[in-house]
């Protein structure tokens, strides 16, 4: 009976946590399947952690499921790694910094779970995004440089853009940053988004999308928004509604 009590009491939507082997490592998980049918099949997002974070509390913090609940949202956990900023020793969950860098474990783990999600759910190719915070806005901006034909827009927060660029294809970016950051300075964030801009070509002139926000038009289709909060490198509390308002504007084109 317990077992099917605790079913009961999980509804469609919770996250679930889910197990993938990847290079004979358990890797984990939290997949919501969608609470509410959309049209046609389902987005997908995905969602990563700060250095030194979890799954469950990208979970708890990006609450981009309930906020969408006709998406498929996964919030994947980290391994303990290098903090380039901090935690050298990498006694604390994160995701690597670069191409090659831990073996590409976590390259790895996204092309196993975008697989798997694909299958189970049949999601729209066209509407797969990412997000995520500090070191997992890294990994975000990492992932667009290197799959370049996955991503309908991504939306980084607190990190400093993506390198290299040439490989890749324009991609909508929704960037979020604190004007008060101690790690990631602010002036360092606006350099990288400005890079962005240019390889996105959007236009030197940008205007208002939403409150705190500056829509940058690109000729290539991929828009980049750059959302500035007065704080520091917290995750700001407004993000996950303007990113999913951000995700919803854009699809990929087949």
């Amino acid at each position: 009976m317990i077992p099917l009590l605790i079913a009961a009491l999980l509804s469609v939507g919770d996250p679930q946590k889910t197990e993938w082997t990847v290079d004979g490592v358990v890797r984990e998980g939290l997949v919501c399947a969608p609470a509410k049918t959309g049209d046609g099949a389902p987005p997908l997002v995905f969602g990563f952690h700060g250095h030194g974070g979890s799954m469950q509390n990208a979970a708890r913090s990006f609450g981009l499921h309930e906020i969408w609940p006709e998406a498929v949202v996964v919030y994947l956990q980290g391994l303990p790694t290098p903090g380039q900023l901090t935690d050298p020793e990498g006694k604390k969950a994160g995701w690597q910094k670069a191409p090659g860098d831990q073996n590409d474990r976590d390259l790895k783990l996204f092309d196993a779970v975008l697989a798997a999600m694909k299958d189970k759910y049949k999601v729209d190719p066209t509407r797969i995004y990412c997000t995520g915070h500090s070191n997992g806005a890294g990994f975000t901006y990492l992932l667009w440089a290197n799959r370049p034909d996955v991503f309908a827009a991504i939306a980084p927060s607190a990190a400093a853009g993506a390198r290299p660029l040439k490989d890749t294809k324009p991609c909508p970016t929704l960037h979020l940053a604190g004007e008060k950051d101690p790690l990631v300075k602010f002036d360092v964030q606006m350099r990288a988004v400005a890079l962005i801009r240019a390889y996105n070509g959007c236009e030197e002139q940008g205007k208002d999308w939403d409150k705190g926000c500056t829509l940058y038009p690109s000729s290539k289709d991929a828009p980049v928004v750059v959302f500035v909060h007065p704080g520091g490198h917290q995750y700001p509390a407004e993000g996950p509604a303007l990113i999913v308002k951000f995700f919803k504007e854009h699809a990929r084109k087949p």
